[in-house]
């Protein structure tokens, strides 16, 4: 009996679309692609429907589920958790070793992932501290996530069995943390509950080899007393592998060339043993870098983590990254996009994923000559703190996808055209109003589709279910799912191959968009060499106790003072906007037992200063005990250091009129220039001065005075830059000052001139510390 001959996918669709009443007009809304997405994905199909039986259904799913994606090029570019995720699974979560065989690498055996290295918290962040690299924490993730099954097959002789338990062996293995630091190769072996013979001989011998550098070569001790996660350990002695032993951390820092080598080829190395393939994973660039938020109030802050972690209130006015050298785009991540078929951008954090990408110089102009290529953005689930919990236009309301595209195109050079042209986004409407109630009480909030907005962008948006059903129905939780979207995304290739996806009615060009400058540190400082410039001065100070029956300053004991040394070292760290330079006119730091307190506080709550006469920080011994009181009082002392010994002489004169007291005269006179020992110059000192409302004195130079009403008080210039300082490093640690900027988020009246004049202090009060203090003149 002869085979029955199965119809082309393009017939198949032409027969559900080429009727008088279309048999898709029975399947609900949607765009064509929507309804055929909605079937593709499970949804039960009309019944009864004239000319369109249920084998003309089932054959249309059977050849939806089977479009050939076998030559089919893929590349995904992302962050971390978003990334790893579509690409096969959140390879960080337990449960992954039990299904590691999923998502996109599973269909497309073309895939490449392109990952945002400017991660620089946890392990990644302790890293930095020791080597000249890029931030290699989401490398790991993702590399982990895109282990194939019939990769491990082949390359090992394993079956079916083998391989889920190889994978499963890699996931401890590269998951592995510790805290304490571990003393041989053995002991890492036996803490990790994983062994060698649990591998295949020849990625055993690999991974063998890799640990045993991890304690023998000298440029890896340093890391080993940190905490760390060990695959990111792994992927750095394959790096330090291709490069010299004789090779230290300064000369690697100054050859970025040697270092982009060396992390690409180790990265191949280790990609290809653990069954990723070689070019799996590359980094969008080998050169060291860190992201930049700049808020609507003018302050910029720098690192990735730290602007996670603000919450500063304000909408975020532009991401950007700061290379630590003329950037360098990596020839395989250039090829692997010019030859794609199918360009995705993962979904992530908005500012910290996909925009760093697309910041690095030529890469998406590559994207953009690639006219052949279906380009997909899939949009966010949910608003993050921080990030998109506010607009630029309008920070009161919510965030719309519509939102999340303008950001894209305000943040890349050229905006988003040629970028990408479909927007996958996810159809809230088939999510139980339960759960989303649950999400609001946390404080969690969707991310709205806007679909006449989209398209009004000249993008096409495209809803489907594409969440995990098995983490709502077991943990009440939303996510993507990485089959249901790697199902999508095969379905819209068929779709686009046979002429039935629709294509964008607008030219996205029609945003606005501007060409950004390329932003390199100026002193191409990278992490690891601040972070040595920082400790050396640190571990150099003088620390000191200061009590009431000691007539001088005691040394401290060196376990107080290793403790008080981490504590400080810690906090400068957490704070990349502070650099070495910073710490000049610091000689040391005094504790000063509380009973001996004599600082006046009539006015304030700081119980921290910097001493001028010589040179130290005192602060206040119970402040020690708090990490965040610590944090505020250093912050602001260090702040005030930066004056250096600028004041001559200070006076306060009551002021009087007609015998009355009326107030007080606040008078400061500074130093003659050649005089000057302070981070400041004296036309920044005078600058300074007049934002803090000190008026020049006609006729007496260097002098400075303030009119104070009656009993009121007033912040003094000195404590107040210190408070400044702090306040615009994280304003946690100076809310005293936060009222002052208030006036920032007011809508402002005419019929009050003083407001403006008040919000123009405040704005250039902000500038001066963003450029003249932390030297960053973003434009």
């Amino acid at each position: 009996m002869e085979k029955t001959r199965k119809k082309p996918l393009a017939d198949l669709l032409a027969g559900v679309t080429k009727k008088v009443f279309s048999p898709l007009d029975f399947m609900g809304k949607g765009s064509l692609a929507e309804q055929v997405l909605a079937f593709a994905l499970g949804e039960e199909p009309p019944s009864g429907v004239p000319g369109c039986t249920q084998e003309d259904w089932r054959s249309l799913a059977e050849a939806l589920r089977h479009v050939d994606v076998e030559k089919v090029r893929v590349v995904v570019l992302g962050g971390g958790t978003g990334l790893s995720n579509v690409v096969g699974g959140d390879s960080r979560r337990a449960g992954w070793k039990e299904t590691p065989f999923t998502g996109l690498k599973e269909v497309f055996p073309h895939l490449h992932s392109i990952v945002c290295v400017t991660d620089d918290g946890g392990s990644t962040g302790e890293m930095l501290k020791d080597f000249p690299l890029i931030g290699l924490g989401d490398l790991r993730h993702v590399l982990l996530s895109s282990i194939r099954s019939i990769n491990l097959k082949e390359q090992y002789q394993l079956n079916d069995e083998g391989a889920l338990a190889t994978a499963a062996a890699l996931h401890g293995f590269f998951n592995f943390r510790f805290n304490t630091p571990l003393e041989s190769a053995e002991q890492l072996w036996a803490e990790t509950g994983v062994s060698p013979e649990m591998f295949p001989k020849a990625l055993a011998r690999y991974l063998v080899d890799l640990v045993k550098r991890l304690f023998t070569d000298e440029r890896m001790f340093a890391a080993l007393d940190r905490p760390q996660c060990l695959g990111n350990l792994l992927l750095v002695a394959a790096v330090y592998r291709k490069l010299p032993a004789f090779f230290r951390t300064t000369e690697l820092a100054a050859n970025q060339k040697r270092m982009q080598t060396a992390i690409m080829d180790g990265l191949a190395d280790l990609s290809q043993a653990v069954g990723a393939g070689t070019q799996a994973v590359l980094p969008c660039t080998a050169t060291p870098s860190q992201l930049q938020m700049l808020y609507v109030n003018g302050v910029l802050v720098t690192g990735e983590s730290k602007a996670g972690e603000a919450r500063r209130g304000y909408p975020v006015e532009r991401a950007m990254v700061r290379f630590a050298d003329d950037p360098l785009l990596p020839d395989a991540v250039s090829q692997c996009i010019a030859e794609a078929d199918i360009i995705i951008l993962a979904p992530g954090s908005l500012y910290s994923s996909i925009i760093p990408i697309l910041q690095v110089p030529g890469l998406a102009d590559v994207i953009r000559r690639n006219e052949k290529a279906l380009k997909l953005l899939v949009a966010n689930i949910w608003v993050q703190k921080g990030e998109t919990d506010a607009t630029r236009e309008a920070p009161e309301k919510r965030f719309y996808v519509s939102d999340l595209i303008r950001a894209y195109g305000y943040n890349i050079s050229g905006g988003i055209h040629g970028l990408f042209s479909h927007v996958l986004t996810l159809d809230l409407t088939d999510i139980p109003g339960s759960v989303l109630q649950n999400y609001i009480l946390e404080k969690k909030e969707p991310i709205y589709v806007d679909r006449d907005k989209v398209r009004e962008l000249g993008l096409e948006p495209v809803r489907a279910n594409i969440f995990s059903r098995n983490f709502l129905q077991r943990q009440r939780v939303i996510q993507h799912d990485p089959d249901s979207l790697t199902h999508v995304v095969r379905c819209m290739w068929g779709l686009r191959e046979n002429g039935f996806l629709a294509q964008p009615s607008l030219a996205a060009s029609s945003l606005p968009h501007q060409q950004l400058p390329v932003r390199v540190a100026p002193d191409k400082l990278i992490p690891c060499i601040r972070y040595e410039r920082i400790s050396r001065i640190i571990k150099g100070l003088e620390f000191r106790f200061l009590t009431l029956e000691a007539d001088l300053p005691e040394s401290m004991s060196s376990s107080v003072r290793q403790d008080i040394t981490k504590a400080v070292l810690d906090i400068l760290w957490r704070h990349p906007d502070i650099h070495p330079d910073h710490l000049q006119y610091l000689k040391g730091i005094c504790s000063v037992e509380t009973g001996s307190w004599k600082r006046c506080q009539q006015w304030d709550n700081v119980f921290s200063f910097y001493d001028p006469e010589d040179s130290c920080i005192k602060i206040r011994q119970d402040q020690l005990s708090s990490p965040e009181r610590l944090e505020t009082a250093l912050l602001i002392a260090l702040g005030q250091s930066l004056l250096g010994n600028y004041c001559l002489k200070k006076s306060v004169e009551e002021v009087f009129v007609q015998e009355r007291r009326v107030g007080s005269l606040y008078r400061l006179v500074i130093k003659k220039h050649q005089e000057l020992n302070a981070f400041l110059s004296s036309e920044d000192l005078d600058i300074y001065l007049q934002l803090s409302r000190m008026c020049p004195t006609e006729g007496e130079p260097r002098c400075y005075t303030r009119l104070v009403n009656g009993e009121e008080g007033f912040t003094p210039p000195g404590l107040l830059f210190g408070l400044v300082f702090a306040w615009y490093l994280d304003n946690r640690f100076a809310s005293n000052v936060e009222y002052k900027m208030s006036v920032m988020k007011n809508t402002l009246s005419d019929l009050i001139p003083e407001q403006l004049r008040l919000l123009h202090r405040r704005e250039e009060l902000i500038r001066f510390f963003r450029e003249r203090i932390f030297r960053d003149q973003f434009f």
